[in-house]
């Protein structure tokens, strides 16, 4: 026998609760980021949302968490990034607009920017996240600083999501004089200079929901220590573990920008 549906107005009631339950900033934190990032929001839960990590909340399903904003921001900081490059460098032809491009939104860049706004201090995690290290990890930080930016562009659209991205990104852009030599061919131009075969790469491992996945690559080099690496995509995964390699190993002329 099918229960009866409950009255409109305790269903009411029960989504109140629930809201009042969600994770949320207090009114001090909102005003310490709005300082920091030069930007003021219409819709504070906008920005709460972009500082709530999976594991805090799990009562209410992965929807509440920054997620899906991360995934959104990602395709913002890409979006203007890539503007600013083409505008910087006139001329250039897209084989040199990549690396560039790859040097400034990658996973080290965005923890950058999250650092130096001071992010971390207000993250939202459970218990086991805390206690594991979690304001500190690269991956943590990273998709809040793009949560941050997708929370943005939907409480005001793209010109102050732009506005903080050409601020926070531009001593990034400034250190691009050169272009950028990916990791993977410094490491290839190394290893045949060794008398090394071509390095090779495998992906060992993926991680996270299907919009905002995470791989593990490993690289094997000769007789050296095998290194693995992480990155949102298999290529970018294959960069870090040859950035890994190169560091390992102590070899020159790694490029700081080539990730």
């Amino acid at each position: 026998m099918m229960k009866p549906a409950r009255p409109k107005r305790t269903r009411l009631r029960a989504k109140v609760r629930q809201a009042s339950r969600l994770p949320s900033l207090s009114d001090g934190a909102v005003a310490e980021i709005e300082g920091l990032i030069g930007y003021k929001f219409s819709d504070r839960a906008l920005l709460s949302r972009a500082m709530t990590h999976a594991s805090a909340t799990q009562e209410f399903g992965a929807r509440f968490s920054y997620e899906r904003l991360e995934f959104l921001g990602d395709r913002v900081l890409g979006l203007i990034v890539a503007d600013l490059l083409f505008r910087k460098f006139e001329g250039e032809p897209e084989g040199g607009l990549a690396p560039r491009l790859n040097a400034l939104v990658n996973r080290d860049a965005c923890a950058a920017v999250a650092q130096k706004l001071m992010l971390s201090k207000y993250l939202i995690l459970d218990i086991a996240e805390e206690r594991a290290g979690g304001r500190e990890k690269v991956s943590i930080l990273s998709d809040i600083c793009e949560a941050l930016l997708g929370a943005i562009y939907l409480d005001g659209g793209l010109k102050p999501a732009a506005k903080l991205i050409e601020t926070q990104w531009s001593p990034l852009l400034q250190s691009l004089g050169k272009r950028p030599k990916d990791p993977k061919s410094l490491l290839q131009e190394w290893a045949q200079g060794q008398g090394f075969a071509t390095p090779t790469y495998e992906i060992i491992g993926q991680v996270g929901p299907d919009h905002a996945p995470e791989f593990a690559a490993r690289v094997l080099v000769g007789d050296l220590d095998p290194v693995e690496g992480h990155g949102t995509s298999k290529q970018d995964a294959q960069r870090a573990a040859a950035k890994l390699m190169l560091e390992a190993n102590n070899i020159e002329g790694l490029a700081s920008n080539g990730v």
